[in-house]
C-alpha cells in the first residue's frame, strides 16, 4: 500500500533540481560549543570563496544541504550553507535547546570566513527553529533559558551566540509541537494499541462527517470544538508521562550522588544506576489527524485534499511515517509538544527586531492561511517586516508531478533575492 504523497516520489522535494552554476561547494564538518560535530556544505559563487552575505539553511532533521533556495542566491553573489543538526534524518531525541548551538556553529563559521551579513533562511521547520536560536542569541547569556522543558540544564548561559542579521521565513509553521497539537489524534485512548479508540472523536468516522478520499469532508462546529479540546487533553497526557519518565531519571541521578550512596548494598546501588542510565522511548500513534486535512472549509485554501506526506491521512494514521512518532520523553518536551516546546515562534517571534520576510504558500497542505501564516507575521516584532502569500506555490514550492520546470521557485526568488538585497548590498 503506497502512502507517501506524490510530492516526495521523486527525490526530496526541498533540494534544488538542476545544480548551480558557476558555484563551488565546499564540504563542512563543524564544531559545536558543547562538542558535538555537525556536517554541512558551503556554496560560494565561483570565484567569490568569502562572500559578504551568506544564507544559513537548516531544518531539526531534513537535509537542506542542497535547498532550493540556493542557485538563485548564488547567481546573486550570496554565499549559501547549507548543514544538517546533530540529528540528521532522525529526530527520535531531537532537544531544540540543543541544536540550536548547531545553528550557532554554522553562524560562527561564516563570521570566521568573513561574512558581514549572515541571515538565517527558515523553510518549514526550520523557521521555529532559527527563530529560537535568534531569540536566545540576543538575550543576554544570564536571561537565556536555563533549564529545557524536561528540566535538564541548557547551559546556555555560558556560551558565546552570535545573532543573525535578518530572518527568513518561507513555509515556517509555528513550531513542530503547534503542528502536533492540530494533528495529533484524540479518538486515542490506549497508548499501547493504537486501532483502541473513542468512536465519537474518530475524524474519519463518516458519523463525525468524514467522505471518502479526495472528497472534502465537512464537520460541524460543535465536533470540531470537542475534537480540538481532545487533543490538547491528549498532550497533556503524553506530557505528564514523558515528565514522569524524565523525573525518574533525575531522581536517580540526585540519588547517585548523594552522600549515603556509597553504603548501599550492591544491588541496591545497581537499581539505581540502572534508572539513571535507562533512555525510554514513547511511541506515539496516529499524529496524521488534522481536520484541515480532509475539510477545507475549516481554513479556506487552494490547498489540495491531504497532508503534505500524503493524499490518504486516514490511512497513513496509521503508518509508521508521521510526525513525532518515536521519541524520547526530553525530545518529546522539547520538540514535539505544543504545550511544552520552546521552540514556538508565537513565543520567539516577540522578541527577535531584525528584518523578516515572512513567506506563504498558498497552497500549503500544512501550513493555513489563518491558522498559521497571518498569526505568525502578526507577531514579527522587527519593525522591517515584508509578508508575501504566492498563490499557486506548495509547501516547498515544488511543481506539479513530473515536472522540472519550477515557476514557483523563480517567483519566490523574484522576491527573496532583492529583499536581501535591499538591505544588504551584495558585492
Amino acid at each position: 500500500m503506497l502512502l507517501v504523497a506524490k510530492t516526495y516520489w521523486e527525490g526530496a522535494p526541498f533540494n534544488f533540481r538542476v545544480e548551480p552554476v558557476s558555484a563551488d561547494v565546499k564540504p563542512l564538518l563543524l564544531t559545536t560549543v558543547d562538542h558535538r560535530q555537525i556536517q554541512g556544505l558551503f556554496w560560494s559563487p565561483a570565484g567569490l570563496p568569502r562572500p559578504r552575505i551568506a544564507v544559513v539553511a537548516m531544518h531539526p532533521r531534513v537535509d537542506f544541504s542542497r535547498h532550493y533556495s540556493f542557485p538563485r542566491l548564488l547567481e546573486a553573489g550570496i554565499g549559501c550553507l547549507g548543514a544538517n543538526t546533530r540529528n540528521p534524518n532522525n529526530d527520535t531525541d531531537t532537544v531544540h535547546e540543543q541544536i540550536i548551538l548547531d545553528v550557532g556553529a554554522c553562524v560562527d563559521w561564516l563570521r570566521d570566513q568573513g561574512v558581514e551579513k549572515v541571515i538565517l533562511l527558515g523553510n518549514s521547520g526550520g523557521g521555529s527553529l532559527n527563530a529560537l536560536y535568534q531569540a536566545q542569541a540576543r538575550l543576554a547569556p544570564a536571561r537565556r533559558l536555563k533549564l529545557t522543558p524536561a528540566g535538564a540544564p541548557t547551559r546556555l548561559e555560558s556560551y558565546a551566540l552570535s545573532p543573525a542579521d535578518a530572518m527568513i521565513y518561507i513555509s515556517a509553521h509555528k513550531g513542530e509541537g503547534r503542528v502536533i497539537n492540530e494533528c495529533i489524534d484524540p479518538a486515542v485512548t490506549d497508548e499501547h494499541d493504537p486501532l483502541v479508540g473513542d468512536p465519537a472523536l474518530d475524524m474519519y468516522s463518516p458519523t463525525n462527517g468524514f467522505r471518502p478520499a479526495p472528497e472534502w469532508s465537512r464537520y460541524e462546529p460543535e465536533f470540531v470544538e470537542r475534537y480540538r479540546s481532545a487533543q490538547l487533553e491528549r498532550v497533556k497526557r503524553i506530557d505528564a508521562l514523558a515528565r514522569s519518565l524524565a523525573d525518574r531519571a533525575a531522581q536517580a541521578e540526585e540519588r547517585h550522588g548523594a552522600p549515603d550512596f556509597a553504603s548501599l548494598n550492591a544491588d541496591e546501588q545497581r537499581q539505581i544506576l540502572l534508572k539513571e542510565a535507562l533512555e525510554p522511548v514513547i511511541v506515539i500513534y496516529r499524529t496524521m489527524a488534522n481536520l484541515h486535512y480532509a475539510d477545507n472549509h475549516l481554513d479556506p485554501s487552494d490547498r489540495e485534499y491531504g497532508s503534505l506526506l500524503s493524499d490518504r491521512p486516514d490511512l497513513m494514521n496509521m503508518a509508521l511515517m508521521g510526525f513525532g512518532r518515536i521519541c524520547t520523553p526530553r525530545a518529546w518536551l522539547s520538540t514535539w509538544s505544543g504545550l511544552s516546546s520552546n521552540a514556538d515562534l508565537m513565543r520567539t517571534l516577540p522578541e527577535i527586531r531584525e528584518p523578516t520576510l515572512v513567506v506563504n504558500a498558498g497552497r500549503d497542505r500544512e501550513i493555513y492561511p489563518e491558522t498559521d501564516a497571518e498569526p505568525i507575521f502578526a507577531a514579527v516584532a522587527a519593525e522591517d517586516r515584508t509578508y508575501q502569500t504566492f498563490a499557486t506555490a506548495r509547501h516547498y514550492f515544488e511543481p506539479d508531478f513530473g515536472s522540472r520546470e519550477t515557476p514557483e521557485i523563480e517567483a519566490l526568488m523574484d522576491l527573496v533575492v532583492p529583499w536581501i538585497r535591499e538591505r544588504f548590498a551584495a558585492s
